[in-house]
């Protein structure tokens, strides 16, 4: 299991396995994105190890135990998840910064919103409040929330912490054991959860955390028959093959999948604020963000001036090791970077104006050039595909139904903002952006409360925030007819 100091690895990291830790033959080196050099290695789960997994989570499930469990005991089991997850913070964000590329007070703000999502949805665990439902003399009939049982949670490199938790915490709280399958490319920090759920006692085989192969391990628990309910955060390609298998078994999904978001630059906007956002919005952890602002819809007569506005503020980015906390930090591996490095050359081949950046930095490490695109169209590729990377496409727009066209224009509908000081131009454009949340004068408003998903290709269901908790009940009516 994860432990010790972050620079010195030497054992094999573990996979937590209905609640022992368990190595296998088979073991992948962890890569620093920015030095390009392996810094621990970690065992990828095996099919018996997933059997396992699930197995036990199975029987605990099937023994009533955790849905028989007093509500406030429950909630009190998560809340202490979430009181290890502050004591493992320290080393747990080194390591993140290491396996993840991203900038340390980042990694630490990560570890905070983990901790946060246990917290919020603890005090939710003796909320799951039923219903009576009058039906007349001589009945009564009333609801139960039931649990799904074993539920699967597929997690991507980018926040895997964080996004792990998310769906965790409301899981546990509605009754549900789980199984969380992270990613191979940033394994360590999730796998400090099993250890998490260790220090806060929880019984084994509630909780699974497995590092494995995603086509043999996440396959193998999309088709399981003990898996009731599956959670996918990742790419629209990916969720439509987990969609497609669990179609065919009537088995729920949430998703989160891609985004192409537009942030509506309108003419009285405060120019500060979208400077803020920019970073933000689209240089913050190299773009590698779902909802990343990946394209800024401007006034064409102020798309010159906001062009040398960012390119200012580019000029003032450090750039290195997110151990320091530059402002520009690797992306997550090689083959990532040859991919965003070739959506850019098709942007370019297609006619997109690039304005700053567009290649790979001139040394160690997987460093992307902030790059800006302007004067594109959403059929250009850097206008409709979703990079994962550092690039700003600038859209010109004449006047507001032609932003609100260009900014639901995609198959995308994740995110969306509007920079406005005019308050029925900012209600009149978020009411009519496509998109499951809507951010004005400030990119990634809101928080833990918030609920937060996708409209069109970029998911369904919501995580996040009150409504995130009934992804994990099936609403059971009781009718009784009294003598």
């Amino acid at each position: 299991m994860p432990t010790g100091k972050a620079s010195n690895f030497k054992e094999v990291q573990a996979n937590f396995v209905a609640g022992n830790w368990v190595t296998s033959n088979k073991v992948i080196d962890n890569i620093n994105p920015a030095t390009g050099e392996s810094f621990a290695k970690v065992s990828m789960a095996s099919l018996n190890d997933l059997e396992k997994s699930v197995s036990q989570a199975q029987k605990i499930h099937e023994s009533r135990m955790l849905y028989e469990m007093k509500p406030g005991e429950r909630a009190a089991m998560i809340y202490r998840i979430g009181d290890a997850l502050l004591e493992l913070k320290q080393v747990g964000a080194q390591i993140l910064c290491l396996e993840s590329g991203k900038r340390l007070c980042d990694a630490e703000d990560e570890f905070d919103e983990a901790i946060r999502y246990f917290r919020y949805y603890a005090g939710m665990a003796d909320k799951l409040e039923g219903r009576s439902i009058p039906l007349g003399a001589g009945y009564i009939d009333y609801t139960l929330n039931m649990p799904y049982g074993v539920t699967a949670h597929i997690i991507p490199w980018n926040f895997p912490l964080s996004i792990a938790a998310r769906s965790l915490a409301p899981a546990l709280a509605a009754a549900n054991c789980a199984i969380v399958k992270v990613p191979e490319l940033a394994p360590m920090t999730a796998l400090l959860l099993g250890r998490a759920c260790e220090m806060a006692e929880v019984p084994k085989g509630i909780v699974s955390i497995l590092c494995g192969d995603g086509p043999q391990i996440g396959g193998a628990l999309v088709r399981h028959p003990d898996v009731s309910q599956v959670v996918f955060t990742g790419s629209v390609a990916v969720g439509q093959q987990i969609m497609g298998v669990l179609a065919e078994r009537v088995v729920p999904c949430i998703t989160e999948l891609g985004g192409k978001s537009g942030g509506i630059v309108a003419r009285d906007a405060n120019l500060e604020k979208v400077l803020d956002s920019v970073y933000w919005g689209i240089f913050f952890h190299s773009g590698q963000v779902c909802s990343a602002m990946s394209r800024l819809i401007v006034p064409r007569e102020m798309q010159d001036e906001i062009i040398h506005m960012i390119e200012a503020k580019i000029d003032t980015f450090s750039v290195g090791d997110g151990i320091e906390n530059n402002d520009i930090t690797p992306v997550i591996s090689e083959t990532h970077l040859n991919g965003i490095i070739g959506s850019i050359e098709e942007g370019i081949s297609e006619g997109a104006r690039l304005v700053r950046g567009g290649h790979r930095l001139n040394r160690a490490g997987f460093f992307v050039a902030p790059t800006i695109f302007a004067d594109i169209h959403t059929e250009m590729t850097v206008g409709k595909k979703e990079i994962f990377g550092p690039v700003l496409s600038l859209q010109p727009y004449d006047d507001d139904a032609e932003a609100l066209a260009i900014a639901n224009g995609t198959d995308y509908g994740l995110a969306a903002g509007v920079f406005t000081q005019d308050i029925d131009k900012a209600g009149w454009f978020s009411d009519r952006l496509d998109a499951g949340q809507v951010y004005v004068n400030e990119w990634y408003g809101g928080g833990v409360e918030t609920p937060f998903g996708g409209m069109k290709m970029s998911g369904n269901g919501r995580d996040k925030g009150q409504e995130a908790i009934f992804n994990y009940v099936q609403t059971k009516n009781v009718a009784i007819r009294i003598g």
